[in-house]
């Protein structure tokens, strides 16, 4: 659970028009939509030409404040972003999205505990704004924080059931926390809603491994290792050295988790079985 989710950027993105002190032009909606669109595209020009023309409509459309400040934030303009946030959040307060995006801001200069505040305000507004939800779920976790992570997840699969998000950040929650039964019974949950993929597989395989059940891990992890991003890839690998070193496979746990290394070189499980395998302590990298 690591980096900015563009998920969460994503459902900023998509959103329409919200409660505003006078209707809004049929026409600056349509063109806030259309350049959320074209961000979420990569076409960053094109974003802003749009979003501009919303605001010519109305300048007080907060959202398009919002979604013009991401257009820069994707930019790198970071100061650029940070008013146009402030603006749509001095302009409706009682919005989530200016907090949250202030947040995403906060995260992108490396800033978790003030992107932790900004999301919280979001959470503040609106308990249901999954999006603030999920990325306060992830920061608590990645510090370690791991019992208010679990609630925050758990949270978020009451407000947001169909977030997969909330859904394995409970099941891996729990797991840090040792609760394997509660784990197992979040996972089959999951699994019951969305079926067997990826991230729902490799958390199968992690319940099975802390089992012993090193086998059937590495047939859970094995067909994931050929699909999906690097990241997601990486995260098999290294999860099937560990099933392997199980099996007592320590040549074929340092080929799976050089493999991992390679393609995400922060990947602690990869460098962990590296080392328990013996390929650090040989200088066999």
């Amino acid at each position: 659970m690591k980096g900015l989710r563009l998920s969460s950027l994503a459902a900023v993105l998509s959103l329409g028009a919200c409660a505003h002190s006078a209707p809004l032009p049929a026409k600056a909606i349509a063109l806030n939509r259309d350049g959320a669109a074209a961000l979420a595209e990569g076409d960053l020009e094109t974003a802003e030409a749009r979003v501009a023309l919303a605001l010519e409509y109305n300048p007080r459309f907060t959202e398009a404040w919002v979604n013009l400040g991401l257009v820069e934030l994707r930019r790198g303009n970071f100061e650029l972003a940070m008013a146009d946030f402030v603006r749509a959040r001095d302009l409706n307060p009682d919005l989530p999205t200016p907090h949250h995006a202030l947040g995403l801001l906060a995260e992108a200069r490396g800033e978790p505990r003030h992107a932790e505040t900004y999301y919280r305000a979001a959470l503040h507004v609106d308990p249901g704004f999954a999006p603030a939800r999920s990325n306060l779920g992830r920061i608590l976790f990645a510090r370690g924080e791991l019992e208010e992570a679990r609630e925050q997840f758990l949270r978020l699969t009451q407000v947001a059931p169909e977030a997969k998000e909330g859904w394995t950040g409970l099941v891996e929650s729990l797991l840090r926390l040792a609760r394997e039964e509660e784990a197992e019974q979040a996972l089959l949950r999951a699994r019951a809603r969305f079926g067997a993929i990826p991230p729902l597989e490799l958390l199968a395989a992690r319940v099975l491994l802390r089992q012993g059940a090193f086998a059937e891990a590495r047939r859970h992890l094995e067909p994931l290792t050929r699909v999906g991003d690097d990241r997601q890839v990486s995260a098999a690998l290294a999860w099937l050295a560990i099933a392997r070193i199980g099996e007592g496979d320590e040549p074929g746990a340092i080929e799976a988790a050089r493999r991992a290394a390679s393609l995400d070189p922060d990947d602690g499980v990869a460098r962990y079985a590296l080392r328990v395998a013996g390929a650090e302590k040989a200088g066999d990298h």
